[in-house]
């Protein structure tokens, strides 16, 4: 059985030293787990990169976060420019008004830089939307011919629906496994099979049972088994899906 976590942050120094990463590479290999290293400013895009040329089970996507949207660019656009084969997508990059990080503006104009680029490349997006919903669709729709996925979705049940209806798929991680929240509960069982994806957001958002702990790529089974119980289907069925549902957005 694979599994396919299409986002973690594994590739970073930031959080994980060389010893620990090739530990945590191993054990998703292992559990048979293929991994997407996202990016967040310029240089976790090229580790991400780096990370994944010597990494067979997993690919990249670059992209500068909004909480970065006051840093530069420029070499996330230079590495779109340089066509490597396991540059899968464009993330994740979006908007975010709950930490604002960076100021409204300079979130707004970086997004909409990234996402020409996303067209003229033909490459998917992972989206980080946070309380920011209301500006978000209107800059989207500026934009036809987007593809992507809502990442580490908590929002409420209508912005799901319209990420359906735009085609989008919806990521769901470790925080589905252990929310309160009794409409998110109510959400993420609503989310068809065929257009979920499964995420870790490794090393955040560790779901049930191993909570407290550092998450990682292998941990993604865990989140599957948890909705593979909620809908009543076959734990191998899910995991099929949702692979190939990763396989056919980024095209892996």
């Amino acid at each position: 059985m694979h599994y396919t976590d299409t986002h973690c942050h594994i590739h970073e120094s930031e959080f994980y030293n060389d010893l620990d990463r090739e530990a945590a590479y191993k054990r998703a290999v292992d559990a048979g787990v293929r991994m997407i290293c996202v990016g967040t400013n310029e240089q976790s895009s090229q580790e991400a990169v780096d990370f994944v040329k010597t990494h067979p089970a997993s690919w990249a996507v670059v992209g500068v976060h909004p909480h970065e949207s006051k840093t530069s660019c420029v070499r996330v656009e230079e590495i779109l420019k340089e066509k490597h084969e396991k540059v899968v997508g464009i993330g994740e990059i979006g908007l975010d008004y709950y930490y604002m990080h960076s100021p409204k503006e300079q979130q707004i104009a970086v997004l909409e830089q990234q996402l020409q680029w996303a067209i003229d490349q033909n490459l998917p997006v992972s989206f980080h939307v946070r309380d920011a919903f209301d500006d978000f669709w209107p800059i989207f729709n500026n934009f036809p011919g987007l593809r992507g996925v809502l990442h580490s979705f908590t929002d409420n049940l209508s912005n799901m629906q319209r990420g359906l209806e735009n085609g989008l798929y919806i990521g769901v991680n470790g925080i589905s496994t252990f929310t309160k929240d009794e409409n998110q509960r109510k959400m993420y069982e609503s989310i068809p099979i065929e257009h979920m994806l499964l995420e870790t957001d490794a090393p955040f958002l560790t779901p049930l049972p191993h909570r407290g702990k550092v998450n990682e790529p292998a941990f993604v089974s865990f989140t599957a088994q948890y909705h593979a119980i909620q809908r009543g289907v076959a734990i191998e069925e899910l995991a099929e899906t949702t692979s190939h549902n990763a396989t056919t957005l980024f095209s892996l």
